[in-house]
């Protein structure tokens, strides 16, 4: 019988040797390809296409032909390829548009910025406004102004952080001409525009910004601006176009720490799998990638949306199981591709996917 309401399932991939007998196949595939298409994004993109087509027939595929049908694949997929690219060359003169652009109304444009930034400054405080206009405008130091207010220099630095970040969200605001729908969209908005992790996670700001569609459209301009971080990247996912901007983004930080080129490729199609759920399934949701180093140096991918969630987890993780029709690999084709992986969903609330690839010694 389906079970409904929340449901949460921790698996470590239970195909080990079908993983890795495919994995085997990648440098041959790679050597293959790499004759063929000079490109390395491209390059990539077509071993990753190719481990996805070999890994969902593996189990129809007769024993020693997968190294046949890998070829096979990879060779198909170069054809395609270049009977695109060249479709596209052909047609590009239609997508020119040669019209000049419209002249922007440069008065109009700044006399509403400076209507925004008048806006969000009033919903400063008066000793925020002082201070920040102190030492953005007439460059005072925070120690002077920590003498002044009878503080230290370190906590004036942080005061001139958060009115930064508050300052932001209310120009945005102002900018849009409206105010937030909810209470907890100030508090979630200023957390993301600081980039204080710990506050996110208090306020709940990552299932929050799935759930409202205001927080949601501002959050990418204040993430972009706030503290970001090297070691984690953030993809927000609306469309299939955004599907390939997260697998690259886990390729490239993955490679920071030496990840082998087979296990990059692992990586990207397991992100690429996800992302595509989340497109089909929800419509709109986030992948969030960092790089970890207990308990031994890795990459964690965390996948969320605000969608219908899943009925049954078990039969969804099943092998085989599959609610749509085509080459992907779904949850169960993830899930043995990387070691370790959980799923945790409620209907009608959403989904969150985790897993985790740890790096090989040596």
């Amino acid at each position: 019988m389906p079970k409904f309401g929340a449901h949460r399932t921790s698996d470590v991939s239970d195909a080990p040797e079908e993983r890795s007998e495919v994995a085997a196949l990648m440098p041959m595939v790679r050597r293959i390809v790499g004759a063929r298409v000079s490109d390395r994004a491209a390059a990539d993109d077509l071993v990753q296409e190719t481990l996805v087509r070999v890994l969902a027939a593996a189990d129809r595929v007769q024993p020693g032909m997968l190294e046949p049908y890998a070829i096979r694949t990879a060779r198909n997929l170069i054809a395609s390829g270049w009977k695109e690219q060249d479709r596209h060359k052909r047609n590009q003169h239609r997508l020119v548009d040669l019209r000049p652009p419209a002249a922007p109304d440069e008065e109009m444009l700044q006399r509403e910025e400076h209507d925004a930034i008048a806006q969000a400054l009033a919903h400063l405080s008066d000793q925020e406004r002082q201070t920040l206009l102190a030492h953005e405008v007439s460059g005072q130091d925070t120690r002077s102004l920590a003498l002044e207010q009878g503080s230290t220099a370190g906590a004036v630095a942080a005061e001139l952080n958060r009115t930064r970040a508050r300052l932001r969200v209310e120009y945005l605001l102002a900018l849009e001409g409206t105010e937030p729908p909810t209470d907890r969209c100030r508090p979630v908005l200023r957390a993301l525009s600081s980039g204080d992790r710990r506050r996110q996670r208090e306020v709940g700001a990552d299932l929050h910004v799935l759930e409202c569609a205001m927080c949601a459209r501002l959050s990418e301009p204040l993430i972009r601006r706030g503290q970001q971080r090297e070691d984690e990247v953030r993809i927000r996912i609306t469309a299939d176009g955004d599907i390939v901007l997260a697998r690259q983004g886990a390729r490239e930080l993955a490679d920071r720490i030496g990840f082998s080129r087979t296990d990059l490729t692992v990586i990207a199609t397991a992100v690429s799998e996800l992302a595509r759920n989340i497109v089909r399934f929800a419509g709109e949701g986030e992948i969030f990638v960092e790089l970890i180093e207990m308990p031994r140096c890795g990459v964690r991918v965390v996948a969320r949306d605000a969608g219908p969630g899943i009925a049954d987890v078990e039969q969804a993780l099943a092998d085989g199981f599959s609610t749509y029709h085509g080459l992907g690999l779904g949850l169960p084709g993830a899930r043995r591709l990387m070691d370790e992986f959980t799923v945790d969903s409620e209907m009608g609330r959403g989904t969150t996917v985790t897993m985790t690839k740890w790096r090989q010694k040596g």
